[in-house]
């Protein structure tokens, strides 16, 4: 016997989020960051709340996740209401203060002008710009929680082509074999009780430990081209030459400390630093395979130990861009 169906029942937003920047900017910025970034395609991270662009602020600035992206800022501008020409004003003052490449614009409801006015945005600007128009919905059956949803009504025009790449370079035997190393190095890390945190692999050449302050990770990297791997303190964000240029006043003892020469990378032409050591090493070698674990195992415990305490003492002045 077939069992009943339930109806779907469109939920007042107010009722679950009745002041928008206490309640919805919050929910947006934690838990549905995730669920925005599924509807767009993009893994998001949060950098700040209440973005400061001279005397106003954004409501959100995100990241694209990835070492590869550490210069792609989302800017995320949310409103309980039908769309009106202020935030549409707001959208791009806040995305050329801040340099944000994606910018994605929340409503209850889009005019079709304000549609139509994305639209021509994604046109008739740079590749490199994308422009997101999103309606936020909350859906419930009988008695359950509200669930949310976005409704995408204008994206960029080549946006999907690109996510669809995305997706499929991650499915190349390079990627699949760079994402089974790091999942037989974490495991190898974890049957010898390392004290690192470690995280879920993904297909890239690259796999991130945290040193406990946000923007200074240890990277820990495969160059199958030169068959060479890496281990590095990587600082990104507005603060990183900053606090590049104060860690290496002290080199010469950081050094000593780790026992290992460095390659002190500033990148002058990036918003990213690195602090690196690298060594000749092919994964596709199982007789490297093991000792290459090990050395990053060491290496990235040495680096977490040695880095994270002096991270941690940084006395960096907030730049513009993290003012509050």
């Amino acid at each position: 016997m077939a069992r009943a169906l339930g109806t779907l029942e469109q939920v007042d937003l107010r009722l679950e989020w009745p002041d928008e920047a206490r309640d919805f900017t919050l929910w947006l910025s934690n838990e549905g960051l995730e669920l925005l970034g599924e509807t767009i395609g993009a893994s998001l991270e949060l950098v700040r709340r209440e973005a400061s662009v001279g005397p106003f602020s954004a409501d959100i600035l995100a990241q694209i996740e990835g070492e590869e992206e550490e210069d792609h800022f989302v800017l995320i501008e949310n409103q309980l209401e039908k769309t009106n020409h202020d935030h549409l004003g707001k959208i791009i003052t806040y995305a050329s203060g801040l340099g944000a490449r994606t910018v994605v614009w929340i409503a209850k409801h889009f005019t079709e002008e304000h549609r139509q006015a994305l639209d021509w945005l994604n046109t008739r600007t740079e590749s490199g710009l994308s422009f997101f128009g999103l309606e936020i919905q909350l859906w419930c059956i009988g008695d359950s929680p509200p669930a949310p949803q976005f409704k995408v009504v204008s994206s960029p025009n080549n946006w999907t082509k690109l996510v669809k790449e995305a997706k499929r370079s991650e499915l190349t035997d390079t990627k699949i074999e760079q994402q089974s190393f790091w999942q037989d190095l974490a495991a190898y890390m974890r049957a010898r009780k390392t004290f690192l945190s470690l995280k879920t692999p993904r297909p890239q050449h690259w796999y991130v430990i945290a040193t406990g302050r946000s923007r200074f990770d240890i990277s820990l990297t495969i160059n199958t081209k030169l068959n060479r791997v890496g281990c590095a303190l990587y600082l990104s964000g507005p603060r990183a030459k900053q606090a590049f240029d104060l860690l290496f006043r002290n080199k010469e003892s950081i050094e000593q400390e780790l026992g290992l020469v460095l390659d002190w990378q500033r990148l002058d032409n990036k918003k990213a630093c690195r602090i690196a050591i690298y060594r000749d090493g092919c994964i596709s070698d199982r007789q490297q395979r093991e000792e290459i674990m090990e050395w990053m195992r060491s290496t990235a415990e040495r680096f977490h130990q040695v880095f994270s305490p002096r991270v941690g003492a940084l006395q960096i002045a907030p730049t513009i861009e993290e003012e509050e």
